[in-house]
């Protein structure tokens, strides 16, 4: 069934990602002059493989997602010539051996040069995939850095898609789970009170 897009893009770029024992086709749809993204994710797959344990999730808002929660580092920032939210900025140190970052592109659309400074509108690709499950859990982020020119303003939104088997899913959980823990441990230990003793 065709993707009815109408006047809001006018771009698509297509990343082909081995998943299982098949592919997935992902689209990214967006406007050349805004920050409106979209994904579309079409299925390449032998016809005896069993995808009814496939979900397929976007974000629109990355601190909703889980696996943002617990393994990665996200960037806001505001300011007169620049508005970013939810930019991806890294791998949590504790959790780099358990994610990995397997596609790291960028597309450039167009270039300003403002004031001796050359800036670039474009989109940024990043796929992320839990190590223990390369072939069944895909986090894909597309940014889209767009330069307003009449305002000389830079705005940096994200979007994100998730392909996921129920089995990953379930250790995504147990993760999040582990995190949410810790996270209270040390929440409840740096609000402990000391008392000193008053005797030497």
């Amino acid at each position: 069934m065709p993707l009815e897009l109408g006047k809001s893009f006018d771009r698509n770029y297509i990343i082909r990602i081995p998943f299982l024992n098949g592919y997935y086709n992902i689209g990214i749809f967006f406007y050349r002059n805004s920050n409106f993204l979209l994904f579309r994710a079409d299925s390449d797959f032998p016809i005896t493989t069993n995808t009814h344990g496939i979900k397929i999730n976007m974000f629109k808002n990355l601190e909703t997602s889980k696996f943002c929660d617990v393994f990665l580092k996200l960037h806001n920032y505001r300011g007169d010539n620049l508005d970013i939210i939810n930019q991806f900025d890294s791998i949590k140190e504790e959790y780099q051996v358990d994610v990995i970052n397997k596609i790291n592109e960028s597309i450039i659309l167009s270039k300003i040069k403002y004031n001796d400074k050359i800036f670039y509108s474009n989109v940024l690709i990043y796929g992320l995939t839990i190590t223990a499950y390369e072939k069944e859990f895909l986090f894909l982020i597309a940014e889209r850095q767009h330069i307003i020119a009449k305002l000389k303003k830079k705005i940096v939104r994200t979007t994100a898609i998730q392909l996921s088997t129920s089995q990953s899913l379930k250790i995504l959980d147990e993760f999040y789970d582990d995190y949410k823990k810790s996270s209270n441990i040390n929440n409840n230990n740096s609000h402990k009170r000391i008392i000193l003793s008053e005797v030497d």
